[in-house]
């Protein structure tokens, strides 16, 4: 017990004790981007009853330093400014003071999520081409550790440059086009995380499976210890190291999510899925990283997560911004139906549906992505559109622009003799990109047999038949690993997957 008790209290991340003098959040340093038109809170530690003040943009706020060494205030929303400024932080201790150069005012994103958030720009078609075409796009990037406890900080600082990442670089290209106005990215990611390595400890009180998780993970001293020899060992880490570290729970969390807030921010895009696509229903024994919520109860786990985050910006509109996992090839199924077309298959078309659960939630959004991806690479680098679709979605959703910025969304279905009518919103110029018919659909009766759907455009509607079914019931559209699909609206964004019966993933497709 005195061991865990030790490793519980390591602190990785550096923070100063509360008499160390004045000290601001490590989020705060030159060439930052603040939120506009909200309140900004600015945070640190200082000498108990020292009176800190915060000046900028013709604002002075005071707070005196809590007992405990902590103070915070929060300046009046600010408006966009492309012109630099300086924020000066002074205490009454010591007369001490901390001068903050080159800020500007914008539009701030947290970005995170796992590997391809992480994946680099460098090598994409048309995203490094941007580089020359960028400006007043700035870059917190969060160096990449864990911690045992919740952290106060974390190492990064403010960068006069685009993100690393692939993603979230277009994502900022576009809106900074759109908004016109400096757009700052606060970038958090690691490759091979589960949604429960971003988790708090205290979602153990409304997840059962992230409780077990995380009592097996507090039991587990070997873990533990070899977890603190890695932190405490030669950097970098090797390769098994790094893998090992970032396939935990909670503990990136505490480290690489925990001290960002409460910075203000217009919301948090989340590239993640892949890590809890390895089981249906969750929490396999083996291998161990696969221990997880699966994907059926994703969406579930993704709406607490988003809710709990919520809470600790203290913000009820915090928006997020989900990414569709694109299509790709795998499927569970190890003995049986391999098909990556097959509506049937536990395939990732089950991740995505829980993945759309999250806009059951105001503020949300969801990028679909299931015309991209490839069929055997769960890397692909078609993320020039991820990133344009995610700016299209930023732009309506959350600056107000008038914008197309999603594909057809499944309406109602109307049965009509041997045919079943799929009526859509967002669907103005409802066409293919081959001109072909629509591809993609599957139908069935009562008996919940899948065939394949003879499919045609009339007006915004699709009519769908197959000569196997005199009466049909159901749909599924792109419900599958890696589907071909070519219906898009006038503005050339995907249908997005649905479903309409209620059946288990169990049965077959017939073919």
């Amino acid at each position: 017990m005195t061991r865990i008790l030790a490793i519980l209290t390591m602190v990785v991340c550096l923070a100063g004790p509360a008499n160390a003098g004045l000290q601001v959040s490590s989020l705060f340093t030159d060439h930052m981007v603040l939120q506009r038109e909200m309140p900004v809170p600015v945070w640190g530690s200082g000498n108990p009853d020292a009176t800190i003040q915060v000046e900028f943009a013709d604002q002075s706020k005071t707070v005196q330093v809590d007992p405990d060494g902590k103070w915070q205030v929060r300046l009046d929303p600010l408006a966009a400014n492309l012109e630099p400024g300086e924020m000066t932080i002074s205490s009454s201790a010591n007369d001490e003071s901390i001068v903050i150069g080159d800020v500007l005012v914008g539009e701030v994103w947290i970005c995170s999520g796992q590997s391809n958030m992480q994946m680099g720009y460098q090598n994409i078609q048309g995203i490094a081409d941007l580089v020359p075409q960028t400006k007043n796009i700035r870059t917190f990037e969060v160096k990449r550790s864990v911690a045992f406890r919740p952290q106060e900080s974390c190492e990064g600082q403010w960068a006069v440059s685009q993100p690393s990442s692939a993603v979230a670089f277009a994502f900022a290209h576009f809106l900074q086009q759109a908004a016109e106005m400096p757009v700052g990215i606060i970038l958090t990611c690691w490759g091979s995380s589960s949604i429960e390595a971003w988790m708090p400890r205290d979602m153990t009180e409304t997840l059962p499976h992230f409780r077990t998780m995380m009592q097996e993970f507090d039991a587990d001293t070997a873990r533990t210890s070899k977890i603190q020899e890695i932190l405490d060992g030669p950097r970098p880490w090797s390769r098994a190291d790094d893998i090992y570290l970032r396939r935990q729970s909670n503990i990136l969390y505490n480290a690489m999510m925990h001290p960002l807030a409460p910075y203000a921010c217009r919301g948090l895009v989340w590239y993640q899925g892949e890590r809890n696509t390895q089981s249906m229903a969750g929490m396999l024994r083996e291998p161990w990283f696969s221990r997880t919520s699966g994907m059926l109860m994703y969406g579930e786990v993704l709406q607490q997560w988003i809710e709990r985050y919520r809470k600790q910006w203290n913000r009820d509109d915090m928006h997020f911004l989900v990414v569709m996992l694109p299509g790709y090839g795998a499927t569970l199924n190890r003995d049986s139906d391999r098909d990556p077309n097959s509506p049937t298959a536990h395939s990732w078309a089950w991740m995505r549906e829980s993945q759309l659960m999250a806009l059951k939630l105001p503020h949300t959004s969801v990028a679909n992505t299931i015309d991209l991806g490839h069929l055997k690479k769960i890397h692909p680098t078609d993320k020039l559109p991820v990133g344009r679709r995610l700016a299209l979605l930023a732009q309506r959703d959350t600056l107000g622009q008038s914008v197309e910025a999603q594909g057809p969304t499944i309406k109602n279905v109307q049965p009509n003799g041997d045919a079943l009518i799929v009526h859509f919103d967002h669907a103005d110029g409802l066409k293919t990109t081959d001109g072909k018919s629509p591809q993609g659909f599957w139908i069935a009766e009562e008996s919940g047999e899948w065939c394949e759907a003879d499919a045609s455009i009339e007006d915004e509607t699709v009519v769908l038949r197959s000569t196997q079914l005199s009466k049909p019931l159901y749909v599924r559209y792109a419900f599958s690993a890696k589907p071909d699909v070519n219906l898009v609206n006038d503005a050339d964004l995907p249908a997005y997957p649905f479903r309409t019966d209620d059946f288990p993933p169990t049965k077959p497709a017939q073919h």
